[in-house]
């Protein structure tokens, strides 16, 4: 049997090939059957998918536009698979403009709506073909470096991570086109890989991430199958480029569902691929309740439609990796302000290997921090100068996130509330009335050191 067909099998068996293979069968699910209805698909969307039927192509929407709407929802965005190139869709819209390197994709503009259209993908392990060669390249640890060799609808399928993910909405007949039993996995709520999971994490270990995007996104099981390589594998997070990384930590806590992601990413240990300062800090005692509380307050303010800001995110998930640098420095003698700079300085040095944070987020979440030593320090004219800083609100906002999570005595949030409201002689009398002290720091509670995750 030729070397790659027999590679080919062994990406379909479970495990180490001692299971039985996972056979797949295309089923069609006729209109009567499902709940999926053209009003609900974006007019753009519609335009894109009759134009490639009329000139001829096949055109599918795909993904988590049918998902979702299976699922009772309403989709942001609409995805398109079709048998066309990127160059033949390009082409027949001007309103696009091809993308990407690693994946070769077309985006449709239309206004503030984008329509994502990628050509059906295939196997290169199918072909001895040395131009699929040349377009299908992997590292040492199996991760795909380079995949543009296109393919069928069900080759598609089958080479799309998860289940739920592999259905296809058929604009002509109205039907829906399941290649891996996606719709009976959404019944049972279920999270599942297509293929063996341990070669398609290896493939791209950021599916590791997606599941649980998707679990806490749908409040869906991982079923055990794709559940059980994840602790082992989850270190080749590491060969992700950073700046990759980067998008895919704002993906996870900017969905509305930042606290049960957070949790499911400690349960799995994926936490410490991502934010290894934090996950070494809270491994040594040190206590997330800030964290869940600025994700509380984050899922909160996505659910009334409010926008997130990056900088606020990621000063919340590394404030325990900086409490504890500060402490450090200052238990080595440095000055508390000198202590504070170098701390800072360390773990965003730190964390932009992990994930590439751009300077245009690290420099306010070093604003956040530097502002919670000025807070307190109201007395003169000081409060004045610390409302008109560029960062001031984003500083309060962080302070009543460790009120709220019980870091520091209430007190301080609320008078800078009643401050920014009061008008100048109510500010003026407030002042007068301020004693010598700040905020009392609570006695902070040091939770046990954590133990490993479980394999």
């Amino acid at each position: 049997m030729p070397k790659r067909l027999v590679e080919k099998l062994r990406s379909f068996i479970p495990g180490n090939g001692k299971k039985k293979a996972r056979h797949y069968q295309r089923q069609e699910i006729p209109r009567d059957q499902h709940n999926v209805s053209r009003s609900m698909i974006s007019e753009p969307a519609k335009k894109v998918l009759h134009r490639l039927n009329k000139s001829g192509y096949e055109a599918y929407l795909v993904g988590g536009g049918v998902r979702d709407i299976l699922l009772g929802g309403q989709p942001k965005d609409f995805d398109i698979a079709t048998n066309a190139t990127p160059e033949e869709v390009h082409d027949l819209f001007r309103n696009s403009r091809l993308i990407g390197r690693r994946f070769r994709i077309v985006h449709v503009v239309f206004g503030r709506e984008i329509i994502e259209v990628t050509t059906f993908r295939g196997n290169a392990r199918d072909t001895d073909d040395d131009l699929a060669d040349d377009e299908h390249k992997t590292s040492e640890h199996g991760l795909l470096l380079r995949d543009n060799v296109y393919g069928n609808q069900e080759e598609d399928a089958l080479r799309r991570d998860f289940t739920i993910n592999a259905l296809y909405y058929c604009i002509r007949d109205f039907s829906i086109i399941d290649f891996a039993n996606g719709v009976q996995d959404l019944k049972n709520r279920q999270i599942r890989l297509i293929g063996d999971p341990e070669t398609r994490y290896r493939e791209d270990p950021v599916r590791m991430l997606r599941a649980i995007r998707f679990a806490a996104k749908l409040d869906f099981e991982i079923e055990p199958e794709t559940e059980a390589p994840i602790r082992e594998l989850a270190p080749l997070l590491a060969h992700i480029p950073p700046a990759r990384l980067f998008d895919e930590v704002l993906k996870l806590f900017s969905a509305g569902h930042g606290e049960a992601t957070y949790r499911l990413l400690q349960d799995y240990g994926l936490l410490a691929p991502l934010f290894p300062e934090t996950a070494r800090a809270l491994d040594a005692g040190e206590p997330d309740e800030l964290i869940l509380q600025a994700l509380r307050n984050t899922d909160a303010r996505i659910a009334q439609g409010k926008s997130v800001t990056p900088y606020f995110l990621f000063a919340a998930m590394l404030w325990p990796a900086l409490q504890v640098e500060w402490r450090r420095r200052q238990d080595n003698g440095d000055p508390v302000q000198p202590a504070l700079h170098g701390a800072i300085g360390k773990v965003i040095g730190r964390q932009v290997q992990a994930t590439a944070i751009p300077k245009r987020f690290s420099g306010p979440m070093k604003e956040i921090w530097e502002l919670q030593m000025r807070l307190p320090r109201r007395q003169g004219k000081r409060a004045f100068g610390t409302m008109t800083h560029p960062r001031f609100r984003a500083a309060y906002d962080f302070l009543l996130v460790r009120e709220a999570a019980g870091e520091i005595e209430p007190g301080l949030g609320q008078w800078w509330t009643e401050f920014q409201q009061a008008d100048e002689r109510a500010q003026e009398k407030m002042l007068s009335e301020l004693g010598s002290g700040g905020p009392k720091k609570r006695r902070r509670k040091r939770k046990p050191a954590r133990k490993p995750p479980q394999p």
